[in-house]
Protein backbone atom coordinates (compact mmCIF):
# COMPACT_ATOMS: atom_id res chain seq x y z
CA UNK A 1 0.00 0.00 0.00
CA UNK A 2 1.17 3.52 -0.77
CA UNK A 3 -1.81 5.88 -0.62
CA UNK A 4 -5.42 5.36 0.33
CA UNK A 5 -7.45 8.42 -0.68
CA UNK A 6 -10.94 8.90 0.76
CA UNK A 7 -13.35 11.03 -1.27
CA UNK A 8 -17.01 11.91 -0.91
CA UNK A 9 -19.38 14.67 0.01
CA UNK A 10 -19.13 16.60 3.26
CA UNK A 11 -20.38 14.81 6.38
CA UNK A 12 -19.90 11.28 5.00
CA UNK A 13 -17.16 10.58 7.57
CA UNK A 14 -13.95 10.80 5.55
CA UNK A 15 -11.85 12.03 8.49
CA UNK A 16 -13.36 9.57 10.97
CA UNK A 17 -12.80 6.64 8.60
CA UNK A 18 -9.24 7.82 7.81
CA UNK A 19 -8.42 7.92 11.53
CA UNK A 20 -9.84 4.44 12.17
CA UNK A 21 -8.15 3.03 9.07
CA UNK A 22 -4.88 4.51 10.28
CA UNK A 23 -5.31 2.84 13.68
CA UNK A 24 -6.05 -0.53 12.06
CA UNK A 25 -3.21 -0.43 9.51
CA UNK A 26 -0.56 1.59 11.35
CA UNK A 27 -0.31 3.87 8.30
CA UNK A 28 -0.22 7.63 9.00
CA UNK A 29 -3.29 9.60 8.01
CA UNK A 30 -3.51 13.22 6.90
CA UNK A 31 -6.51 15.49 6.51
CA UNK A 32 -6.10 17.66 3.41
CA UNK A 33 -8.07 20.56 4.90
CA UNK A 34 -5.81 20.52 7.98
CA UNK A 35 -2.71 20.60 5.78
CA UNK A 36 -4.12 23.58 3.87
CA UNK A 37 -4.85 25.40 7.14
CA UNK A 38 -1.31 24.70 8.41
CA UNK A 39 0.29 25.94 5.20
CA UNK A 40 -1.78 29.13 4.95
CA UNK A 41 -2.24 29.87 8.67
CA UNK A 42 -5.94 30.41 7.92
CA UNK A 43 -9.01 28.27 8.50
CA UNK A 44 -10.78 26.98 5.40
CA UNK A 45 -13.65 29.44 5.91
CA UNK A 46 -11.18 32.33 6.41
CA UNK A 47 -9.39 31.30 3.21
CA UNK A 48 -12.65 31.36 1.25
CA UNK A 49 -13.61 34.76 2.70
CA UNK A 50 -10.21 36.45 2.39
CA UNK A 51 -8.71 34.90 -0.74
CA UNK A 52 -11.67 33.35 -2.59
CA UNK A 53 -12.43 29.89 -3.90
CA UNK A 54 -10.03 30.04 -6.86
CA UNK A 55 -7.06 30.70 -4.55
CA UNK A 56 -8.26 27.94 -2.19
CA UNK A 57 -8.60 25.41 -5.02
CA UNK A 58 -5.09 26.26 -6.31
CA UNK A 59 -3.53 25.68 -2.87
CA UNK A 60 -5.65 22.55 -2.39
CA UNK A 61 -4.42 21.17 -5.74
CA UNK A 62 -0.75 21.93 -4.98
CA UNK A 63 -0.87 20.19 -1.61
CA UNK A 64 -2.96 17.26 -2.90
CA UNK A 65 -0.56 16.70 -5.80
CA UNK A 66 2.43 16.88 -3.45
CA UNK A 67 1.07 14.31 -0.99
CA UNK A 68 -0.27 11.92 -3.64
CA UNK A 69 3.04 11.89 -5.50
CA UNK A 70 5.46 11.61 -2.59
CA UNK A 71 6.76 8.16 -1.68
CA UNK A 72 5.22 8.05 1.79
CA UNK A 73 2.50 5.55 2.72
CA UNK A 74 -0.52 7.66 3.70
CA UNK A 75 -4.23 7.57 4.26
CA UNK A 76 -5.63 10.85 2.93
CA UNK A 77 -8.94 12.40 3.88
CA UNK A 78 -9.89 14.93 1.19
CA UNK A 79 -12.32 17.83 1.20
CA UNK A 80 -15.72 17.24 -0.40
CA UNK A 81 -14.78 19.23 -3.50
CA UNK A 82 -11.18 18.07 -3.89
CA UNK A 83 -11.67 15.58 -6.76
CA UNK A 84 -13.84 18.05 -8.70
CA UNK A 85 -11.26 20.76 -9.40
CA UNK A 86 -7.90 21.20 -11.16
CA UNK A 87 -7.96 17.65 -12.55
CA UNK A 88 -7.50 16.26 -9.04
CA UNK A 89 -9.64 13.28 -10.05
CA UNK A 90 -6.72 12.19 -12.26
CA UNK A 91 -4.56 11.83 -9.13
CA UNK A 92 -7.01 9.49 -7.40
CA UNK A 93 -5.79 6.41 -9.20
CA UNK A 94 -2.20 7.30 -9.89
CA UNK A 95 0.62 4.83 -9.39
CA UNK A 96 0.24 3.18 -5.97
CA UNK A 97 -2.93 5.15 -5.15
CA UNK A 98 -6.18 3.49 -4.13
CA UNK A 99 -9.16 5.80 -3.87
CA UNK A 100 -12.40 5.05 -2.10
CA UNK A 101 -15.64 6.94 -2.59
CA UNK A 102 -17.62 7.05 0.65
CA UNK A 103 -21.10 7.30 -0.80
CA UNK A 104 -24.15 8.28 1.24
CA UNK A 105 -27.76 8.85 0.26
CA UNK A 106 -29.21 12.35 0.23
CA UNK A 107 -31.32 11.76 3.39
CA UNK A 108 -28.25 10.58 5.35
CA UNK A 109 -26.15 13.55 4.22
CA UNK A 110 -28.96 16.00 5.05
CA UNK A 111 -29.50 14.48 8.50
CA UNK A 112 -25.79 14.76 9.30
CA UNK A 113 -25.43 18.29 7.93
CA UNK A 114 -28.48 19.55 9.81
CA UNK A 115 -27.03 18.23 13.07
CA UNK A 116 -23.59 19.73 12.27
CA UNK A 117 -24.74 23.08 10.83
CA UNK A 118 -22.90 25.16 13.44
CA UNK A 119 -19.55 23.65 12.46
CA UNK A 120 -20.08 23.88 8.69
CA UNK A 121 -19.90 27.49 7.47
CA UNK A 122 -20.87 26.53 3.92
CA UNK A 123 -24.35 25.44 5.03
CA UNK A 124 -24.84 27.18 8.40
CA UNK A 125 -27.24 29.85 7.16
CA UNK A 126 -29.38 27.64 4.93
CA UNK A 127 -32.90 26.48 5.70
CA UNK A 128 -33.61 22.74 5.43
CA UNK A 129 -35.20 23.25 1.99
CA UNK A 130 -32.27 25.34 0.75
CA UNK A 131 -29.86 22.77 2.14
CA UNK A 132 -31.65 19.94 0.32
CA UNK A 133 -31.46 21.83 -2.97
CA UNK A 134 -27.81 22.82 -2.39
CA UNK A 135 -26.70 19.25 -1.58
CA UNK A 136 -28.75 17.70 -4.40
CA UNK A 137 -27.17 20.06 -6.92
CA UNK A 138 -23.67 19.39 -5.59
CA UNK A 139 -24.12 15.62 -5.63
CA UNK A 140 -25.33 15.77 -9.22
CA UNK A 141 -22.38 17.96 -10.29
CA UNK A 142 -19.78 16.00 -8.36
CA UNK A 143 -20.90 12.41 -8.93
CA UNK A 144 -18.77 12.01 -12.08
CA UNK A 145 -15.63 12.95 -10.14
CA UNK A 146 -16.45 10.87 -7.06
CA UNK A 147 -17.13 7.86 -9.28
CA UNK A 148 -13.57 8.02 -10.65
CA UNK A 149 -12.48 6.42 -7.36
CA UNK A 150 -11.10 2.88 -7.48
CA UNK A 151 -13.78 1.58 -5.09
CA UNK A 152 -17.16 2.76 -3.84
CA UNK A 153 -18.51 2.08 -0.35
CA UNK A 154 -22.06 2.97 0.59
CA UNK A 155 -22.04 4.17 4.20
CA UNK A 156 -25.80 4.33 4.88
CA UNK A 157 -26.78 2.51 8.09
CA UNK A 158 -23.22 1.28 8.71
CA UNK A 159 -20.97 1.87 11.68
CA UNK A 160 -17.54 3.42 11.13
CA UNK A 161 -15.95 0.09 12.13
CA UNK A 162 -17.94 -1.87 9.54
CA UNK A 163 -17.00 0.68 6.86
CA UNK A 164 -13.33 0.29 7.78
CA UNK A 165 -13.64 -3.52 7.61
CA UNK A 166 -15.13 -3.21 4.13
CA UNK A 167 -12.26 -0.94 3.03
CA UNK A 168 -9.64 -3.29 4.48
CA UNK A 169 -10.89 -6.00 2.10
CA UNK A 170 -9.89 -3.77 -0.83
CA UNK A 171 -6.39 -3.32 0.57
CA UNK A 172 -5.47 -7.03 0.83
Amino acid sequence: MKKVILVGYMAVGKTTIAQLLSEKTGVKYVDLDNLIEEKTNLTISELFKQKGEIYFRRIEHEIFKEITENGENLIISTGGGTPCYADNHLLLNGKNNISIYLNASLPVILERLISEKKTRPLVASQSEEELKEFVSKHLFERSYFYNQATFKVNIDNKTPDSIVQEILQFLD
